[in-house]
């Protein structure tokens, strides 16, 4: 283990405009992500002398703090092997690749997960002189995944998430009928850890200093009814495309599960004895699937509109593709 101490780091071009968390989890690898949380909350991390929040974004130049942390440092033998995997790719060119991300799959190491998605890319593909996610997916999600191959990409396309200019549409199964009239959810929500550094999300109001607007459109695509081998008090369902306007930690999870249509199979805002049931007809992940996104390109400037098939083992339960 290295000697802590204190250090100062100055923030780069190459590392400008990234969110403090961000840049220290890339900064201090090996350190426990509620650990580089829990000393930025403390204040222990500086940011120009100044106390900073998670989401700060920082300019070239800046001078960031950092308290003594232990780093590990692991011995080439020690790491563990990231094996080269491609995914299926929706779109690529010069600055910009999309995949499509499966469920079960992170998007990156950290907090108990060796590798993701950007770690076996840039293994598979070591020329590259820069892969970078441009944004996230639940491990339990799939679909559209976009990364930037220019830093110069990567600043746009969040400058673009950043400012909600970006159309982002999900596909959701939930327990029960959804209203015809309920097309919009504007609900604030406060993100949390648990004990073990666990993030969680819960429903605030605006009288919470923490909580963070969230809005979310849905339309209604379909009813699903239950196989024939369903219990006889076995729910109806409502196939949903989402479109979120903001894009919380877990917000289609926590706003469905909010107006009493948990998404099928999610097991940590879900109906738990539902998803058992669920499960034992074959339905064996959350069905939250990543189906549109429509963005600026980077540099051309034109639309991109971009577009994952939804899973076999999605597509398959319950004929919801007749939807589609």
């Amino acid at each position: 283990m290295s000697v802590p101490a204190v250090r100062h780091l100055t923030v780069d071009a190459e590392s400008a405009h990234q969110r403090l968390d961000n840049f220290l989890l890339r900064e201090l690898k090996g350190v426990p992500k509620p650990l580089i949380y829990r000393i930025i909350r403390s204040g222990e991390v500086r940011v120009n002398k100044a106390r900073a929040r998670a989401d700060t974004r920082l300019h070239p130049g800046d001078d960031v703090r950092l308290p003594p942390v232990r780093v590990p440092q692991r011995s080439p033998e020690a790491a563990p092997a990231v094996p080269a995997r491609t995914f299926p790719v929706l779109y690529e060119d010069e600055v910009l690749l999309a995949v499509d991300k499966p469920a079960g799959v992170a998007v990156h190491g950290g907090s108990g997960v060796a590798f993701g998605v950007i770690e076996q890319l840039r293994r598979a593909h070591p020329q590259a002189p820069l892969l970078e996610l441009v944004h996230r997916l639940d491990r339990e999600t799939s679909g559209v995944l976009l990364i930037a191959k220019k830093r110069s990409a990567l600043k746009a396309l969040q400058d673009q998430f950043r400012q909600r200019s970006t159309g982002k549409t999900y596909l959701a199964l939930v327990r029960g009928v959804w209203p015809a009239g309920r097309k919009v959810i504007d609900v604030p929500l406060h993100k949390y850890l648990l004990p073990d550094g666990e993030r969680r999300v819960r429903v605030t109001d605006a009288r919470d200093p923490q909580g963070q607007r969230s809005i979310s459109l849905v339309r209604v695509l379909g009813t699903v009814q239950p196989p024939p081998d369903a219990p006889p008090d076995a729910p109806p369902m409502s196939l949903l495309a989402v479109t979120i306007k903001t894009g919380r930690t877990h917000q289609i999870r926590v706003h469905l599960a909010h107006c009493g249509h948990p998404i099928a199979g999610d097991d940590k805002y879900g109906d738990f004895e539902w998803n058992r049931w669920l499960s034992r007809s074959g339905l064996r992940r959350m069905f939250l699937h990543a189906w549109r996104l429509s963005i600026r390109h980077p540099v051309r400037g034109e639309e991109l509109s971009l577009q994952a098939p939804l899973p076999p083992e999605l597509a398959q339960w319950g004929e919801v593709q007749r939807f589609l």
